[in-house]
C-alpha cells in the first residue's frame, strides 16, 4: 500500500476568517476525499509578523521554518491567495521568496484566488502560474477563482464555484497520484508485488 499523500495548502489571507483559507480548506477536503492524505494548512496571517522583516531564511524563527519545510516536503500544494491590486499580496510573494528554488520542481500545484469581482479572475494565469513556473512546479490545468459573491459568512455557497472546484480536483487526480507512486516506498512495494 502506498503512503498517504503529503498535502499542504497555503492561504495568503491575512485575516481570520479568510475567504482564501475557506477556499483552500475546501480544495484540501476534495483531494482528501480521493486519496489518503496528511493535510496541513499554512496561513500567512499569523506568520506575517514573524517573516515580514526578514531578508534571509536564516533570520526566520522556527515556526516559519517549519511551515516552509512542510511546503518543500509536500507531495502536492494547494495555493490560495486574495487578490490585491491585480496580483497576489507582497507578503505572499515575500513568503515564497524563502522557498528553495529547487524544492518545488515537478510538484503538482493547484492554484486558487479570491477577489472582490470577476475582473481579477486572470490573476491565476497572469500572476500565479508564472510564479510557480519559476519554481518549475507542475501547475494543474484548472485554477479556481472565487469572488465575494461566492461566499456567505466565509463559507462557499455558490454552486458554480463548488462545481468548478470539484472539476479542478477531478481533472488533477491523475497528476496527484504520481507523487505517491513515485515514492521510494511505492517503488519497493511494486518490486515485491
Amino acid at each position: 500500500m502506498t503512503r498517504p499523500l503529503r498535502l499542504v495548502a497555503v492561504s495568503g489571507g491575512l485575516q481570520r476568517p479568510s475567504k482564501s483559507a475557506a477556499l483552500a480548506e475546501h480544495l484540501l477536503e476534495l483531494i482528501a476525499d480521493a486519496f489518503p492524505c496528511e493535510q496541513r494548512l499554512v496561513e500567512l496571517g499569523p506568520l506575517a509578523p514573524q517573516f515580514a522583516g526578514a531578508v534571509w531564511r536564516s533570520q526566520l524563527p522556527e515556526t516559519v521554518e517549519r511551515e516552509l519545510a512542510a511546503i518543500e516536503r509536500a507531495d502536492v500544494l494547494v495555493v490560495a491567495t486574495p487578490v490585491y491590486r491585480g496580483s497576489y499580496t507582497g507578503l505572499f510573494k515575500h513568503f515564497f521568496d524563502f522557498i528553495d528554488q529547487d524544492a518545488l520542481i515537478d510538484k503538482p500545484v493547484l492554484l486558487a484566488a479570491t477577489g472582490g469581482s470577476e475582473r481579477h479572475a486572470l490573476v491565476i494565469d497572469h500572476q500565479l502560474r508564472p510564479l510557480f513556473s519559476f519554481f518549475q512546479a507542475r501547475t494543474l490545468p484548472l485554477g479556481v477563482y472565487a469572488t465575494d459573491n461566492d461566499f456567505v459568512d466565509h463559507r462557499l455557497r455558490s454552486q458554480a464555484l463548488i462545481e468548478r472546484a470539484r472539476l479542478a480536483v477531478q481533472r488533477a487526480l491523475p497528476l496527484l497520484e504520481l507523487p505517491r507512486l513515485a515514492s521510494p516506498l511505492a517503488a519497493e512495494e511494486a518490486a515485491l508485488a
